[in-house]
Order: structure tokens, then C-alpha cells, then sequence
């Protein structure tokens, strides 16, 4: 307590510090707090009990290594070592500086460690030099543990209330909100800048719902999954439960707490639950057939309007009375025995069909299907009985009966062949027309599925007899309808034919039989194979046609600066593609003569005087493909020489000739295209688009080959394809 008096302010001699170091050691031990005393190069001069309590060792005196502070080891807080010769001590010796309030972590021999906080003050001469310090520390591991435990502590309610998996908000007494948990905000779809700070009234769908709370809780009131609709950031709505209480402090409004419990898809599962139930209910009294619930005694206890109408009694005069009472006497003990078992739980449901007796004294007829309700036991609960009126129904099957007669009388004078079987494939009726069809006459009862002696596939593929259409038709129970195939006669004709199976159903819906009726489609054969040469034929030219216009198109726009030079330079070639059409149609596509090709395509500069234009070669006729490929290559001479050649001018020549060459390949056709007179020719510094589509033309389409000789005199071209395409 003395040495903590003293004040740095207050210069020390030497010898005061003597006397310091002199203290008597029994006062020094009684001061609660840890103290030490060093001179000016660190020597520890006394140092109290609780001083040796905190470092774990008592060091020597005076001892040199002894210097700064009696700790075995020294780290900072963040766990680096800290050396002896940069403590603080060390620091306010070489600084003359206090320093306050420093926190060190001090190990001991035994390896335990302690928290100590100094306070450390300098001891100064006269003139202001320092002749050592004080250092009072004390132990704060308790305190800085009670930190680490409350920032702990805060940061686990923070991270409850930031990521629990309910919504959770804060609420000003002025109702604005304060803060909202990630689960709140997800719920809504909003951000923390968007909800956060707004009148939570904002967010409610109904005003008075908000306005209630608010008041309730300024009342103190605690709210216990309080009902409310929050619009979410999307527009929709969300249904939640709220629970929130006030926090006061001081007797003052601070906020509200309040838990956000997400129940839309429990809302909307009740909503579909009662509007199921309405349905069901409006099912049960409109519903067309009978309904009623049954008591373990048989007894109506429920009964619906169409149930009323089918016994012809008030659903009042009903419910109280046992369906055995209103069952015809000869179909009670069935339905009667087989109740009792489904009450026993012996069986789950059946039906039946049986009589009532309405109470106008008529009888009608209905099908009956009971089943049963359980309880969580699985023990009988009550009766379900659906009841459909089939009186007229079994009137309509004996009516049909009758008049099957009378079909059978008209297919006989049908001329379509028509035959019938059972339900296993027997033939039992066949028409006369059938007999023509088939080129003989079957055997009832013993022939099976068809009438046909033979029977196959469209592509020729003998087919099984049981695997006829009438057989599929049986076996599946569906017509059969668009299936082909083909009947041998005995004398080995054949004839393609449509068959219509159908399946025959009794009153309860079993097949007992097929009727099937079988078209000749002779003649139809013949017209679609004639149909099928004209449409490949036709395809095959369009296809030419389009792959011709689509290269035509690709290769002039590649060429074309500008839209209006690409549709003079398109309609030009699709032109002299049209025309070479028209030489062929003319011919009936049966071929085109080559001189016919080349007057086309130079009639615009021929007078007639021979010295624009010249031919001279043979009559030669060419296949539509090669006329039109020609064609082609032609125009796009002709078009050159218009441009930059021979026919720019007005003295200017073309002259073409074609023949077989005396020297070379005899089966090679030559077409030699001259010009003269026009412009000085010089050769292309590139290869123009006409170039390309004449050589590829020929190359690709005519299995030729072209060659350009750019004379000055004029262009030379030879073309040479193979005479076999002539």
C-alpha cells in the first residue's frame, strides 16, 4: 500500500529507493493484490507473497537472469510467446512511461496458466531519471473467463435468434420493427433492408388483426399462436400463427418478441379438406345412383334423394326400416346371408343384383355394391351401399335379343363378307358374300377365327390363323381397326383385304363373341401403287429443284454486295433455271435436246446474222438432271460474257461448239465456248461465284470437268462430261 502511493510524478532519490527495497516483507505479504519491485536494469528487488503465488516460484533476489518479472513463461493473450525483455515492465524501464491495464498470460513451472492484469509505474530521480518500477497485477482469469462465457453466451442467442428455424422479430412500442431473423425473412421474401425498419403494420393483410395485437400487447397481454395473414414480398399471402410477448423495462414498453409460425400449407390443406368434404356431401345428395349407410341390423340410416327415387319412398320413410323389408322375397336369403359376413368382417364389400318392391307395388331392378366402413380397430363400423336402378337396362337386353334376329336376316343379304364367332374363335355365322370371299365354304363350330383358307402379312409373311385380327380382336377385347392383310383361296389367288373385328358383349359386359366383316381392297391397292410411282417421281424433282435453288441462293448471297445486286444476280439464275423447267415440261421431262439449252440462253443476243452467235454441233438429247445442270453453267457464261466479254459489246462473238473430240476419250462429250471481239480479257485475281458454281457444276453435278483459258482475244472455256448421260 505504501509503494502503490507513490505517485511517477513524485522524483525518488537512490536512496529512497533503498529504503523501498527495505520494506519490511510482512507488510508487503498482507496487500491482497501481487506486486514486485525492479530497478532500472530489471533486477527484481522484493516481490510479495501473492506476487509468488501468481508466478507459481519464488526467484532469487538480485539474481541477473532474474530480470523484468518472476513469471516462468509470458504469451500474450493470443497465445505468442511473449520474452521477458519486451514485457511491460521492460517497457516502462526503458520508457519511463506508466502503463496501465495491460493484460499478460502468465505460465507456471507445473504448466498451469493465469490471466494477470498490470499496473505499472515508473520510479524517478530528481531530475527525471528512472531508477526502476512497481508493477501491482492481479489475477483475472475468473473475470476474463466470465467474459468469455457471456460473449459466448450472446453469441449463441444471437445465433438463435438469427438462424432459428422459426420467424422471430422485434417490435418498437411505435410499432416499428426493429429486427427480424433469417426464417422471418424468408418467409416473406424480403431483405433485411426491406423489411427491417417499417411499420410491421405494413406487412399484415388485415388491419385489424395488427391494430388487436398491438393493443393486446401494450396491454401486457401475452399472445399465444395468434391467427393473422402476412403479405409476402411476391404478393402472395402467408397464413402464421403468432406468439409474442412485451419486454419491459423499468415499467417501460421496450418491444415486443414475437414468434412467426408458418401455417399456409396447413391452411390450404384445411381449406382442401372442407371444400372435399362439401363436395362429398353435394356428391352424396345429387349423385344420380343410390347411396345409403346401413347399421350392423341393416337398418338405413342415411339415404339419399336418387335412392328415395329408385324405392319410391321419403328418405324419412326409409331411415329407421331394414333393406331386407323392401327385397323381393326370392333374392332376400342371398343378400341377407352375405351382409351379415361383411358385418362379421368375413368379407370386405360385394354386390349383387336383386329386386326391390317400391311402394307404388312395382318391381325394379337394380345392382347393389355394399362395402364397409371401420373403425380404428378394424372392426365394423357401418354399411355403404351403392344401388344403381338396371331395370331398364335388363329391358334394353331382351329387346336386343329380339332384334338380333333381325340382324342376322340382314347380313345375309348384305354383300360384304361378314362372319361371327364365340368367344373361343368358333365361327358360328357366315354370309354368302364371305363363301365368295373366302373361295369356300366353312365349317361352323369347328373352323376357328377366320373364314379364310390362308391367311398373310401385307409383306408376305404367312399369319397364323390365332393371330388374325379377329384372333387379337378376342384375346384383347377391343375392335381392331386399320390392319392389313392378305387371303389365299384355295385355288391360290390372293386378295388384300381390310378386316373389321369387333368384340360382342353381353348385358354384363363379357364378350361372348366377335363379329367381323372383311373389305376387298383390291382395286384400292392398285391405285395407291400407281399413286406411289407418280409421288416418287414428283419428290425426286422437287428435291433436285430445291437443292439446285438452295446452292443457287447460298453462292449468290456469299457474292453479293447488296441486297439489290443479290436479288438481280437470284432472279437471273432462277430464271434460267425456270426455263430449262420449260424445255423439259415440254418433252414430259423425258429429256432435253442440248441445242434447245444453249438458243435459250443466248436468244436475247442472237439476230439471226450469224455474227453475234454461232452454233455448231449435233443433235444431242439429254437426261432432265444433266439439261438442268447445264443449264446452269450456261447462263452463268452467258451472263459473264453479257457483262465483261464478247456480248458487252456490239461487234462482239460467241461461238459454241460440242462434239466428240477425234483425239482423246470417245465417251467423252466436248462443249467448247469461244469468245471474240469483245475487251481485252485478263485473268481473274480471284474466283468469282460464276466460276465456282460452273466448276463445281460440273465436278459435283455432271461428273466433268471445266477448264478456263482467259486469252486476251477472248474467253475459252471447255467443258467435258461423260457421254454415258446423254
Amino acid at each position: 500500500m505504501m509503494v502503490a502511493a507513490l505517485p511517477s510524478c513524485n522524483p525518488l532519490s537512490r536512496s529512497s529507493l533503498h529504503e523501498l527495497a527495505t520494506v519490511s516483507q510482512a507488510i508487503l505479504d498482507v496487500m491482497p493484490t501481487a506486486l514486485y519491485v525492479c530497478s532500472a536494469d530489471g533486477t527484481i528487488l522484493r516481490y510479495n507473497r501473492r506476487a509468488a503465488e501468481l508466478w507459481g516460484r519464488t526467484p532469487r533476489l538480485g539474481e541477473p537472469n532474474e530480470r523484468y518479472c518472476g513469471s516462468f513463461r509470458l504469451y500474450h493473450l493470443d497465445g505468442r510467446a511473449l520474452a521477458h525483455a519486451d514485457t511491460p515492465m521492460a517497457q516502462v524501464l526503458r520508457t519511463g512511461e506508466p502503463a496501465h491495464g495491460l493484460e499478460v498470460l502468465i505460465e507456471r513451472p507445473d504448466g498451469s496458466r493465469c490471466i494477470a492484469l498490470a499496473q505499472i509505474e515508473p520510479l524517478l530521480d530528481e531530475r527525471g531519471g528512472v531508477l526502476g518500477a512497481i508493477n501491482c497485477f492481479q489475477d483475472i482469469s475468473d473475470r476474463k473467463a466470465m467474459e468469455t462465457e457471456l460473449r459466448h453466451s450472446r453469441q449463441d442467442l444471437e445465433d438463435f435468434f438469427e438462424n432459428g428455424a422459426v420467424g422471430l422479430h422485434l417490435v418498437g412500442a411505435d410499432g416499428t420493427i426493429l429486427r427480424a431473423n433469417r426464417a422471418e425473412l424468408e418467409l416473406l421474401g424480403y431483405t433485411a433492408d426491406e423489411y427491417i425498419g417499417r411499420k410491421i403494420s405494413e406487412f399484415h393483410a388485415d388491419a385489424p388483426v395488427i391494430e388487436d395485437i398491438l393493443r393486446r400487447l401494450s396491454r401486457g397481454e401475452k399472445l399465444d399462436k395468434y391467427p393473422a395473414r402476412l403479405k409476402a414480398r411476391d404478393g402472395s399471402i402467408r397464413h402464421v400463427l403468432i406468439t409474442s410477448n412485451v419486454h419491459f423495462r423499468h415499467g417501460e414498453f421496450r418491444n415486443t418478441r414475437c414468434f412467426t409460425v408458418d401455417v399456409t400449407d396447413q391452411h390450404r390443406a384445411d381449406e382442401a379438406l372442407r371444400e372435399s368434404q362439401q363436395r362429398l356431401a353435394v356428391t352424396y345428395e345429387k349423385a344420380p345412383i343410390g347411396i345409403a349407410e346401413m347399421d350392423a341390423a341393416g337398418r338405413f340410416v342415411r339415404v339419399n334423394a336418387a335412392l328415395s327415387v329408385i324405392i319410391g319412398y321419403a328418405p324419412e320413410e326409409l331411415l329407421g326400416r331394414s333393406f331386407i323389408d323392401l327385397t323381393h322375397p326370392e333374392d332376400r336369403d342371398d343378400d341377407t346371408e352375405r351382409y351379415a359376413r361383411q358385418v362379421r368382417g368375413e368379407i370386405a364389400h360385394y354386390s349383387t343384383q336383386k329386386r326391390f318392391l317400391r311402394k307404388d307395388g312395382r318391381i325394379v331392378f337394380v345392382n347393389v355394391l355394399s362395402s364397409s366402413v371401420l373403425d380404428q380397430h378394424g372392426r365394423f363400423r357401418y354399411g355403404v351401399r351403392v344401388v344403381q336402378d338396371v331395370t331398364e337396362r335388363l329391358r334394353a337386353e331382351e329387346r336386343l335379343r329380339e332384334s338380333e334376329r333381325h340382324v342376322r336376316e340382314l347380313l345375309d343379304a348384305l354383300p360384304a363378307a361378314i362372319y361371327t364367332t364365340d368367344a373361343d374363335g368358333r365361327i358360328t355365322y357366315y354370309n354368302q358374300a364371305a363363301v365368295a370371299f373366302s373361295g369356300r365354304t366353312p365349317t361352323l363350330g369347328s373352323d376357328e377365327w377366320c373364314v379364310t383358307w390362308r391367311l398373310f402379312t401385307p409383306d408376305g409373311t404367312p399369319l397364323p390363323h390365332d393371330q388374325c385380327p379377329m384372333a387379337v380382336a378376342l384375346k384383347e377385347g377391343r375392335p381392331i381397326r386399320g390392319e392389313e392383310a392378305i387371303a389365299e383361296r384355295p385355288d391360290g389367288t390372293r386378295v388384300p383385304f381390310i378386316p373389321f373385328p369387333t368384340p360382342l358383349r353381353d348385358a354384363s359386359g363379357r364378350i361372348i363373341g366377335a363379329v367381323n366383316m372383311l373389305v376387298d381392297i383390291t382395286e384400292r391397292k392398285q391405285a395407291e401403287e400407281h399413286q406411289r410411282v407418280l409421288i416418287d417421281e414428283l419428290n425426286h424433282r422437287v428435291k433436285n429443284t430445291l437443292a439446285t435453288v438452295q446452292s443457287i441462293a447460298i453462292q449468290t448471297i456469299r457474292t453479293s454486295p447488296d441486297l439489290k445486286i443479290f436479288s438481280e444476280n437470284f432472279e437471273a439464275r432462277l430464271l434460267s433455271l425456270s426455263k430449262a423447267h420449260e424445255l423439259l415440261t415440254r418433252r414430259a421431262w423425258t429429256g432435253v435436246n442440248l441445242r434447245d439449252i444453249v438458243c435459250q440462253e443466248l436468244e436475247p443476243y442472237d439476230d439471226g446474222s450469224a455474227t453475234r452467235v454461232r452454233l455448231d454441233g449435233l443433235d444431242l438429247t439429254l437426261e432432265p438432271r444433266i439439261g438442268l445442270a447445264l443449264s446452269l453453267v450456261l447462263h452463268e457464261l452467258t451472263t459473264n460474257a453479257a457483262k465483261y466479254g464478247a456480248l458487252s459489246t456490239g461487234q462482239g462473238l460467241v461461238t459454241v461448239r460440242w462434239s466428240a473430240p477425234e483425239s482423246g476419250p470417245p465417251d467423252v462429250l466436248r462443249i467448247d465456248w469461244i469468245e471474240s471481239g469483245g475487251p481485252t480479257v485478263k485473268p481473274p485475281a480471284k474466283r468469282s461465284f460464276g466460276t465456282r458454281l460452273i466448276e463445281r457444276s460440273m465436278t459435283k453435278d455432271l461428273q466433268g470437268v471445266a477448264r478456263f483459258d482467259f486469252d486476251p482475244a477472248g474467253l475459252h472455256c471447255t467443258l467435258e462430261l461423260p457421254l454415258h448421260q446423254l
